[in-house]
């Protein structure tokens, strides 16, 4: 209790009351990072553009301001960016939406937002579970991203830029401990030239792990520990001046558990224990390799790039409790292969000074295969055994003109065709269902018009559509098919960026087609439970957010974010940094929280309500040279809220004994400390 009070009251101190002294000079590690939307370079629109060039509400977030924040995954770093949401009810499931759009937990359902590694697009949304590593920067897109990105894309995009290699030697470690659940975490990266302007070398790994804070009653041991090893690499090619070649390589294995939702009577009984008969750990392996070859062709004043991939995830999920209560009445295991391709081809050309172009064709194919489940109805003394075969294939054709009549005006007219076919097969003991499929044709416009007030302000107005493919439901579903989902998105925003000052707004306005809604459980045939994913309708939203960055001195810097869609979610954070001699001691401390919102829940006459909440965190870092040493800690304040929460409706539905709300409960109070250098 005394660590928490001093790491507060020193953090909300020096970083909220500057010091007109200290104010006066010069803090050199303030200093490099006092630079405007002007100097943060981003690729929203698969380009290189300062973030005020763009007409996107977009967000970035530097490497080193997650290792800052203590944030170790894309789903940690959500709330730094407005409109971003990402809940998790497990290692392998990750609840993802950007403005309320791409809500889902089954994990064969296309998302709604699309999540982007180095330009590769990755179907399985668990990845933002998984540990960030040698990360350079996280983009946020918000609104339809179709025309560049492809399908399900409509609520927005996330794309994760590693840090590539060079000609400059460069090596990277860090490590933290946190209790009191044990939270400790490793990592390092070295980087260099082999041979001087014509290979280079980048590899990094990491392991994290901890022990959770939720117990089990009934079995013993704790219901959501998290154990992950991660490794990349990179090597960078130039044999020739006009010729790039990058091949990249991933491995990621991840151990934890799934659904650890405990039997709660209210959206404000905040219960840390649940009472299954199994403690659902699951095993993922990750991995995947990739190449991009990058050439210009000067005779056409262009740039031609071809990227692809070829990614794997395979899943072990050997005991669940299916029941959710302490029955022992429902069990089930299951493992499942993914296997991704991916290629796209890029031609981007500058026809005039006012006029370039953007035009490319994609591929995709995702093969779901070895998905074999069992459920075990004990009571029944029954078991259900089902197999499912999923292919999917999808072909796109894509291009934007660009437009800049003179440097105050530009015109961006996009337009991208996905043609989309999908067919599922499978059996349920032993017997094969008819075969499904699935078969769309898509065409998603975007026009944006950019006015750039002067070199520190600028307006932009833009009209898109996105669409999201349809998919399957599980082989013993009561209904094995749904449609795809799209939207119109109106938008509207405005930035300013000085040295001193950052400001962004959006107002948008959202009109769904057939929307893909929350995900509910049903009767499974011939016995038991299956979540099953529907079309629930036609929906409109529409939000406004706001983002801001503010240095009052050198050596202080305040951001924060606050979006209204119509939920509420906000950020702020402030960071002061005091010159030692050639030393820096920073002082940071950050709020992040929601507002009141619905949880999960079916029941249309009397929905339930999860409180509002903030979270507290602060650290103290002293940096000296290529060293630094901070003591840290999150959720200083140990405020309760929940992560996950179905209302008891979908489990009375399903028929579930003993129907009960389910949730799971936010990490409560860590603390610790973190030491990294840099060379």
């Amino acid at each position: 209790m005394r660590f928490t009070t001093m790491l507060v009251s020193g953090c909300a101190f020096v970083a909220l009351a500057a010091s007109s002294a200290v104010a006066q000079q010069a803090a050199p590690a303030a200093a490099e990072e006092a630079t405007g939307d002007q100097d943060i370079i981003v690729t929203a629109r698969k380009r290189n553009e300062t973030l005020l060039d763009v007409p996107v509400a977009v967000t970035a977030v530097s490497g080193d301001v997650l290792a800052k924040r203590s944030i170790n995954s894309v789903r940690e770093a959500a709330l730094l960016s407005p409109g971003l949401n990402i809940n998790s009810d497990g290692a392998g499931r990750a609840i993802v939406s950007i403005r309320g759009v791409g809500v889902t937990i089954v994990s064969t359902v296309q998302p709604g937002v699309g999540l982007f590694v180095d330009g590769i697009y990755r179907p399985n949304t668990a990845y933002l579970n998984n540990p960030l590593n040698d990360v350079e920067r996280i983009e946020v897109l918000r609104g339809p991203q179709g025309t560049l990105y492809g399908k399900n894309t409509l609520g927005g995009a996330i794309n994760v830029i590693t840090r590539q290699p060079g000609n400059v030697f460069e090596a990277r470690g860090m490590a933290s401990y946190a209790g009191p659940d044990n939270a400790w975490q490793v990592g390092a990266s070295v980087a260099g030239p082999i041979v001087e302007d014509k290979l280079a070398v980048r590899v990094a790994g990491s392991h994290r792990e901890q022990d959770g804070f939720i117990n089990n009653v009934i079995i013993g041991g704790k219901s959501n520990k998290f154990n992950t090893d991660s490794i990349n690499a990179t090597i960078r090619a130039t044999p020739t001046e006009d010729l790039t070649i990058t091949i990249g390589g991933y491995y990621d294995w991840v151990k934890g558990t799934n659904g650890p939702y405990a039997r709660v009577t209210g959206p404000t009984d905040y219960l840390r224990t649940n009472q299954f008969n199994a403690l659902g750990v699951a095993n993922y392996k990750y991995r995947g390799v990739n190449a991009k070859i990058e050439t210009p062709i000067e005779a056409l004043a262009s740039k031609l790039t071809l990227q692809a991939a070829y990614d794997l995830r395979n899943t072990v999920s050997p005991d669940s409790d299916a029941d959710f209560s302490p029955l022992n009445a429902v069990r089930d295991n299951s493992r499942d292969r993914l296997r991704t391709t991916t290629t796209e081809l890029r031609l981007e050309s500058d026809l005039s000074d006012q006029i370039s172009t953007l035009f490319g064709l994609f591929y995709s194919r995702e093969t779901t295969s070895d998905s074999l489940a069992r459920t075990i109805v004990i009571a029944g003394n029954a078991v259900v055994r089902q197999t499912d075969k999923r292919v999917g294939n999808t072909y796109a054709a894509f291009g934007t003109l660009f437009w800049k009549p003179n440097i105050d005006w530009e015109v961006a007219l996009g337009l991208r065709y996905d043609h989309e076919s999908r067919k599922a097969s499978g059996t349920v003991n032993g017997a094969a269902l008819p075969d499904a499929s699935l078969k769309s044709d898509q065409v998603q416009p975007k026009l944006t018009v950019t006015r750039h007030w002067n070199t520190s302000m600028m307006s932009y107005a833009s009209v898109a559509r996105g669409y999201r493919g349809g998919g399957f439901n599980a082989p013993n579903a009561p209904f094995r098919t749904y449609k795809g989902d799209s939207a119109w998105t109106y938008e509207a925003g405005t930035k300013y960026s000085t040295r001193a000052l950052s400001l962004s707004a959006a107002v948008f306005y959202n009109d769904y087609k057939d929307y893909i809604g929350p995900n509910s459980v049903a009767p499974a045939l011939p016995s038991g439970l299956v979540k099953v994913d529907l079309n629930s309708g036609d929906v409109e939203s529409y939000g406004v957010e706001l983002e801001g960055l503010v240095r009052p001195t050198q050596q202080w810097t305040i951001s924060g974010s606050l979006t209204f869609q119509p939920d509420i979610m906000f950020s702020l954070s402030s960071d002061y940094a005091v010159p030692i001699g050639d030393d820096t001691l920073t002082f940071s401390a950050d709020v992040q929280g929601k507002g009141k919102r619905l949880a999960g829940t079916l029941n249309e006459t009397t929905p339930t309500f999860l409180k509002g909440y903030a979270l507290v965190n602060g650290s103290i870092t002293y940096k000296t040279g290529p060293f630094e040493l901070a003591i840290f800690g999150n959720n200083l304040l140990n405020k309760k809220y929940f992560e996950s929460y179905i209302e008891k409706t979908a489990s009375l539905l399903a028929g579930l004994p003993a129907a009960s709300d389910l949730g799971i409960i936010g990490d409560r109070r860590r603390y610790g400390v973190r030491a990294s250098f840099k060379y």
